[in-house]
């Protein structure tokens, strides 16, 4: 696994580009940048990425004020990705394989990463999703197939809003009555919060919980007694995104897949995977 220094350059991205969401004045952005590079330099580099972004936001947020910079990108994904929906429901019903179909959707909604890019358009977004079923997908499908067969309690970790409408897709064909959704316990970057879950109606058709957390990604030893619980019990754990992935790969659930867009050469590197596949990939064990 690559280490935490591969992502300054992301990260310096990212405090501008939160900055400028809370405020127009530039002086107050080299002010922010300025005394976050001089925080990130005293940093212990050996923390996970995820790890790492939650202490920078935090941060910014106690510079800036702003508690929720990404709000309005979050509402607009939101409805961008709802009105996308429709069409997309039907063409997963007409499938042949709805369970591939819907995941590959779901990881093709995996573009909406405003961590990963600061500019998203529509067209962005509606190519991802038209050339979904093109993608290559990496990954055991067989194992995925019989493990979301024989699971009776699954976790989703979902990532971000705007792409969670898309897991919607993927959760239908999971089935009602086993599947827990968690989100993000507070908001950071554009990751979805309970706001974002219930946008998207998944508070209809799954139990959503979220973890306690405000980090990008899931830290199970900052995650809540509940979460840890739910995690712990789980028969399957489907999670999404690049975070999710940099901070659960090779932990003690073996039977969790993760699902992502391959959206940056330093997680191709680590997932030994071409840029911009769609991974469905199972946990390897740390032991």
């Amino acid at each position: 696994m690559h280490t935490s220094l591969d992502w300054i350059p992301c990260f310096v991205r990212q405090t501008l580009d939160a900055c400028r969401r809370s405020s127009d004045d530039p002086a107050i952005h080299e002010q922010v940048l300025r005394e976050v590079l001089q925080w990130i330099s005293e940093m212990d580099l050996s923390l996970s990425p995820p790890a790492l972004a939650q202490r920078i936001h935090r941060r910014l947020r106690e510079i800036t004020g702003d508690e929720n910079p990404y709000e309005k990108d979050k509402a607009a994904h939101n409805q961008l990705a709802l009105g996308f929906l429709p069409p997309l429901e039907k063409k997963v019903q007409a499938s042949g394989d709805p369970l591939i179909e819907a995941t590959q959707l779901a990881i093709a909604g995996n573009i909406i990463d405003l961590g990963a890019k600061s500019g998203l358009s529509e067209s962005d977004v509606l190519a991802a999703l038209e050339h979904a079923a093109n993608v290559d997908l990496t990954g055991d499908l067989d194992a995925y197939r019989a493990a979301v067969s024989s699971a009776k309690r699954i976790l989703y970790l979902a990532d971000n809003a705007g792409e969670i409408i898309f897991d919607r897709l993927l959760i239908e064909q999971l089935g009602e009555g086993r599947v827990t959704v968690a989100v993000r316990g507070q908001p950071i970057i554009n990751d979805a919060t309970r706001i974002d879950a219930q946008t998207a109606g998944l508070d209809r058709i799954a139990t959503v919980i979220d973890n306690g957390s405000d980090a990008p990604g899931t830290l199970l030893a900052e995650c809540s007694e509940s979460f840890q619980r739910c995690f712990d019990e789980a028969d399957l754990i489907i999670s999404k995104g690049q975070g999710n992935y940099e901070s659960l790969s090779g932990c003690s659930h073996s039977n969790i897949f993760f699902l992502f867009k391959v959206k940056c050469p330093v997680v191709a590197e680590s997932a030994q995977i071409p840029l911009g596949s769609h991974a469905l990939l199972q946990n390897q064990q740390v032991l």
